[in-house]
């Protein structure tokens, strides 16, 4: 029975993410997610551009919502759009990029294109980052894959399999199909061999001891003190004598 749930939640996601990747504009959003809240049942879209997800007077809203009401029967459900801080280190942003760019000017600046977004994704800060362009539709008479690659990235391991961000876009050009990966290590993820060498500087104080000058008053006191008793020590010796 949880094998059956999971599956069935897992094609219920699948199908949702498939009408909205239907109804929006390419190159607009970058990954979907559902949640569940006391109220309903939330769809988080993620973009870089929020004004082509929202649409005019929010018209892609308002279609998304009438799906699922009717084709999943959901009562309420909410449409959140939360905004990609730095589009270029999200490896579906720049894959959608790469591929609207084929689509509207073709496939014949594909090493510029590869070259000038890989700079971009090392610009903003990204340990690695790879990008594959291949396919029938690359034109090139040596090789129909071609591999931008810059910095450091992992290709095995647990940061390879779980922390690298990975995205996979089709294009279709008359010429043929061009397949586009992207494979971003981000700059938040540690690596197990750096090693950090913390240097703390102690700052040594030295403080001058100065003597304690005496008062003169108790210089003057003291040989006053040492003449009564000369005085005295005389004046004993003389009622000896006697």
């Amino acid at each position: 029975m949880i094998e059956k749930n999971i599956i069935k939640k897992n094609l219920k996601e699948y199908l949702i993410q498939e009408f909205i990747s239907n109804q929006l504009p390419k190159a607009a959003y970058s990954k979907i997610e559902l949640k569940r809240t006391p109220l309903g049942e939330k769809i988080v879209i993620h973009t870089s551009r929020p004004g082509l997800v929202v649409g005019r007077k929010s018209a892609n809203i308002n279609k998304i919502i009438t799906f699922l009401k009717n084709s999943f029967n959901m009562e309420n459900p909410q449409v959140e759009i939360a905004e990609i801080e730095s589009p270029n280190l999200d490896p579906k942003s720049v894959a959608e990029r790469i591929v609207s760019n084929f689509e509207r000017f073709g496939a014949k600046r594909f090493k510029s294109v590869g070259y000038r977004n890989l700079q971009n994704i090392i610009d903003s800060g990204a340990t690695g980052a790879e990008i594959v362009i291949s396919g029938r539709g690359v034109p090139s008479s040596r090789s129909r894959t071609w591999r931008f690659i810059s910095g450091h990235l992992k290709k095995s391991g647990d940061i390879c399999e779980n922390q690298t961000r990975r995205a996979l876009v089709v294009a279709e050009l008359k010429s043929g199909a061009i397949g586009i990966k992207v494979n971003i290590l981000t700059p938040d993820v540690r690596l197990p061999d750096d090693v950090r060498i913390i240097h703390e500087d102690k700052e040594v104080v030295v403080e001058e001891v100065k003597e304690e000058e005496k008062p003169k008053g108790k210089k003057e006191v003291k040989k006053k003190e040492v003449k009564k008793k000369a005085t005295m020590k005389k004046e004993v010796n003389k009622t000896k004598k006697k």
